[in-house]
């Protein structure tokens, strides 16, 4: 959930990048620190791992102006893809507020965008939490290797395994290249923010009575 700061008249809200690993999810938080100016953006903390690039997490706040005359915070983390690392993923979805789903466009992760996307759906359930309440983005990542003779799952084969029934917004992208990394996040941060605004809202509007 969103953290309020009066004594700062800022808000914090936390999106989250999850999928499968080796997906893509570390690679899109390293091309928005580059790419973005320092003074929107803070420090990266990366935690390497011999089996998974990310064992913990990213954390990236990033400043994106005044809402409800309060600074909007947003803590982009990623969450560990491998099976055996779910303890430390719900640790990192606990308080979310809005989910980047970085679906692997490699044919041969077919099974596994599909198991982590259950295992999202399951570890948001465990906090209170329907998948279909939070605000979610799908992106697919690794579009540009459809120049090279990797096989990939088609665009429509990714929608029929991962958004036949949540119908939310996709995007394609390549996080090496940043194609589709801003669009992604712009959207799930458009939408998080509306749902952080309409909560806290009420919160402050209750303790103003």
């Amino acid at each position: 959930m969103a953290f309020i700061d009066l004594s700062k008249n800022e808000i914090q809200a936390k999106i989250v990048y999850y999928g499968p690993g080796r997906g893509g999810k570390t690679t899109n938080l390293l091309y928005v620190h580059e790419s973005m100016s320092k003074q929107v953006c803070g420090k990266m903390v990366t935690i390497d791992t011999k089996g998974d690039r990310t064992l913990f997490f990213d954390f990236l706040p990033l400043s994106i102006g005044r809402v409800l005359n309060m600074t909007i915070r947003i803590q982009l983390y990623t969450v560990p893809g491998q099976v055996m690392y779910n303890t430390t993923r719900k640790l990192v979805l606990r308080g979310v507020d809005g989910v980047v789903f970085v679906g692997d466009s490699l044919k041969v992760q077919k099974q596994k965008n599909v198991e982590s996307l259950e295992n999202l759906a399951q570890n948001l359930k465990a906090e209170g939490l329907e998948i279909e309440q939070v605000p979610l983005v799908l992106q697919y990542n690794k579009r540009d290797l459809i120049k090279s003779n990797i096989p990939l799952l088609s665009v429509e084969e990714l929608q029929n395994d991962l958004n036949l029934d949540l119908k939310v917004p996709w995007f394609e992208a390549s996080a090496v290249s940043g194609e589709g990394v801003y669009e992604t996040l712009r959207e799930v941060s458009k939408r998080t923010i509306k749902s952080v605004i309409q909560r806290v809202g009420g919160e402050l509007a209750a303790k103003s009575r």
